[in-house]
């Protein structure tokens, strides 16, 4: 049986440790990455680029101090990154980005040496159904789920930087407006998202207008690689890719035997012989196909509708042309970044730790130092909502991840402990007390008055109708009680741990953001952030 080797590595395991030292954790580690990066320039084409593509967003003095810095010798970055989801998609978009900018704070804090924080959009990857919706919270019910509802979502195979949002944005807005709109900060966030979030707009420009717009104070800098001026300088990661394919998978698979042997699984599987290059056929904006090796020197593109192959002079010559043809891979994504930037940390979440475990065979295959990893920051939100549900139920905030049935056990036992005896418990009780009382006073009465008799029937039966009815009362204030608990505790769950998983995960930004603000928010989150640590924080706004 596999387990979870992020998990493991944040509990300082050493069977985890020994694929990915935890180097975050220790400030002499953390000089050393700073150090080896601060070696390393940004390619002035890199910088040109960078400095056009980031000149496209909201003014920010901060980002452009942070792009000025980048051109000098010795600075260094810290990168994080995530798909461009829905409206940020989930809150963990804030987070990472969060943990990027506090992290590159300390390090320069630490070391005197600047350094900036770094996004990079991953803008290569073509699963549109893992970005094209966003989920809010509701006081009741199931969340409000909204999408840009694309037909060919699921079959889709375009890298998400060339699909425009289309009309379904438009109703995806209003339907947040019809939710939102009476919140106190919602005419602020919403109008935000409907300036950047337009039909004719892509995914990737709107997540990085609204993303640089909520921490345009913190400089955030924006990488883009699907960026057409940085096609050439990817070309040589993928001409390696390529044409080493073998070694590299070789490599890649003895790690991911060794990792098994401990207990964890691969995160990113690796095919035998296969490069960690996608290529597009059709040209830049056409569907991208891996690639696998079908004869010497030919490649199958698995999937294509029509079973093409392509040879390696076609591939290089291709690369020649046209670079921009050839996207990455999850495990080729890190070298090119690493490549392109003075990388001393990469802020990252469970996956991503997950498969920076397998890549040290690439790291030294490419010869490239492996950065700092970082976990990202985790927080769970305990709004006004939330606590008061918590303060009903007498309950923490870590008891709401006890599975359902437990819980409701737990509270249900604690509400018999107060006296809530069960309704026929308290009627045979009560009768038990009366009814040999009045068969006693019948006997003594029955030699004065043989009528007696019948008067204490009619009054047993009398008290019994009586009693029937105050226990029925008495049972649906008891069953009330139970259904008020119960629906108190699915609204808690749903706030906390919707569809089981972490809040962070399901629920995006714009229900915060108008109930609080969006920098108010962001605020709070950055001021809670801690620098190097994967502990789980509680945000009270």
């Amino acid at each position: 049986m596999t387990s979870s080797f992020s998990g493991s590595w944040l509990q300082g395991e050493p069977r985890a440790l020994s694929f990915l030292p935890d180097r975050f954790r220790h400030r002499a580690a953390r000089a050393e990455a700073v150090a080896a990066a601060a070696s390393r320039t940004v390619p002035s084409a890199l910088h040109e680029a960078l400095v056009a593509r980031n000149a496209r967003l909201p003014p920010s003095p901060a980002r452009e101090r942070h792009l000025e810095l980048l051109a000098r010798p010795g600075t260094v970055a810290v990168v994080t990154g995530q798909q461009v989801g829905l409206f940020l998609g989930p809150l963990f978009t804030i987070y990472k980005a969060a943990s990027a900018i506090v992290a590159a704070r300390a390090l320069a804090e630490e070391t005197g040496r600047p350094c900036v924080p770094i996004f990079w959009l991953q803008t290569e990857d073509h699963d549109l159904p893992e970005i094209d919706h966003c989920l809010t919270p509701r006081g009741a019910g199931e969340p409000l789920r909204v999408a840009l509802e694309h037909a060919d979502a699921a079959t889709s195979r375009i890298p998400v930087a060339h699909r425009r949002l289309g009309e379904g944005v438009t109703r995806a807005l209003s339907a947040l407006r019809t939710e939102l709109g009476s919140q106190p900060h919602a005419a602020e966030h919403l109008g935000l998202l409907e300036r950047a979030y337009r039909p004719e707009a892509t995914l990737v420009d709107a997540f990085a207008e609204v993303l640089s717009t909520v921490f345009a104070e913190e400089g955030l800098v924006f990488l883009d690689p699907r960026d057409a001026r940085l096609a050439p300088l990817a070309a040589p990661v993928h001409r390696r890719a390529l044409t080493e394919a073998s070694a590299i998978a070789a490599g890649l698979a003895e790690r991911g035997n060794a990792l098994a042997e401990a207990g964890f699984s691969e995160q990113v599987h690796v095919r035998p012989g296969a490069p960690l290059s996608f290529f597009s056929p059709e040209g830049v904006e056409g569907a991208r196909y891996r690639l696998d090796p079908a004869s010497p020197g030919s490649w199958s593109l698995v999937g294509h509708p029509e079973g093409a192959s392509v040879t390696t002079p076609e591939l290089l010559a291709w690369l020649e042309r046209e670079p921009l043809r050839f996207t990455t891979s999850a495990l080729l994504r890190p070298i090119l970044q690493d490549t392109w930037l003075p990388t001393a940390a990469y802020v990252g979440g469970p996956g991503e730790i997950a498969y920076f475990a397998q890549l040290a065979p690439l790291y030294a295959h490419v010869g490239l130092p492996l950065p700092l990893i970082v976990p990202r920051a985790r927080f769970r939100v305990l709004d006004d909502r939330t606590r008061g549900l918590l303060d009903k139920l007498r309950l923490a905030p870590d008891d709401v991840t006890t599975p359902r049935h437990e819980l409701l056990a737990l509270l249900s036992a604690r509400g018999a402990g107060e006296g809530f005896d069960p309704p026929e418990a308290v009627e045979a009780r009560l009768m038990g007390a009366l009814a040999p009382e009045l068969s006693r006073l019948g006997e003594r009465m029955a030699s004065l008055d043989p009528s007696f008799a019948h008067a204490i029937e009619r009054t047993e039966e009398s008290v019994r109708g009586a009693l029937s009815r105050l226990v029925a009362k008495y049972g649906r204030a008891i069953a009330q009680r139970d259904q008020v608990t119960v629906e108190r505790v699915d609204r808690l769950r749903a706030y906390l741990t919707p569809e089981g998983a972490p809040q962070e995960r399901i629920y995006g930004l714009p229900y915060y953001a108008s109930r609080f603000g969006t920098r108010a928010f962001t605020r709070l989150v950055l001021e809670t952030c801690p620098p190097f640590s994967g502990e789980l924080r509680d945000l009270r706004p």
